[in-house]
């Protein structure tokens, strides 16, 4: 166990926290990009949905991480490899729902809106897999990708390969691919994922809180002790 003393110095705690990450979600490589996409490509992969985790949107345009995540779900749907995208992600940082944000784009972009799934209750990474599973679960679809940059999908491996019986793909942004679509650049209007009587989680939680929630202490495990998802 790892005890985080109230003076230590600020890398020292980001470098136990690090470490923590590390050794609940097990994981520290993924494989290429390049070679997921193209493997997918050749064996005619076809997932009923994909999973897209959220990021804050600031109310005046997407982030370059929102961007590089909802093209990437663009580009998945288009060549066919996703029949529909889940978007996952409440109003945790600011006060526009992440989920509706990136649907709103997503639509500009040409994925049709019954296409598009919406998961609103996550606030943390392993939260927006866990409610997306269990949407995909009533939505009555059998095979499902975490789609993401390389970086969030290391850190969540561990996790999806570990707590979910029916096994979860990772599809990594191929960054390469991504650069061919980066002239898309649709506007919104996104007072329609506007929440009202907003406070952010800063607000609601403390950090220590947060770091539980972002390690997957929330979820609300449907068999107890168990903490796994029954298969699909």
């Amino acid at each position: 166990m790892i005890t985080i003393q109230p003076h230590a110095q600020p890398a020292r705690i980001a470098a136990a926290l690090l470490a923590l990450v590390l050794s609940v979600t097990g994981c520290v490589t993924l494989r290429n990009p390049g070679r997921t996409y193209r493997e997918a490509v050749a064996r005619g992969r076809c997932f009923d949905a994909i999973i897209v985790p959220g990021i804050p949107f600031d109310g005046a345009a997407w982030s370059n991480t929102m961007k590089a995540r909802v093209l990437w779900s663009y580009i998945l749907y288009r060549k066919g490899i996703a029949k529909n995208v889940i978007y996952s992600g409440g109003a945790v940082y600011s006060p526009y729902v992440e989920a509706r944000i990136m649907g709103l784009y997503a639509c500009k972009l040409g994925i049709p809106p019954e296409r598009i799934f919406y998961d609103t209750l996550a606030e943390h990474s392993t939260e927006n897999v866990f409610y997306s599973y269990e949407l995909a679960r009533r939505l009555g679809f059998k095979s499902i990708a975490l789609a993401t940059g390389y970086n969030q999908a290391i850190l969540l491996k561990g996790f999806v390969r570990k707590r979910f019986l029916t096994r979860i793909g990772i599809l990594p942004i191929y960054e390469e691919l991504l650069e061919e679509y980066s002239h898309l650049d649709p506007v919104i209007d996104p007072s329609p994922a506007r929440k009202e009587d907003f406070r952010s989680i800063t607000e609601r939680e403390s950090f220590l809180e947060r770091f539980r929630g972002t390690i997957g202490k929330r979820i609300p495990w449907k068999n107890g002790g168990k903490r796994r998802a029954e298969p699909l």
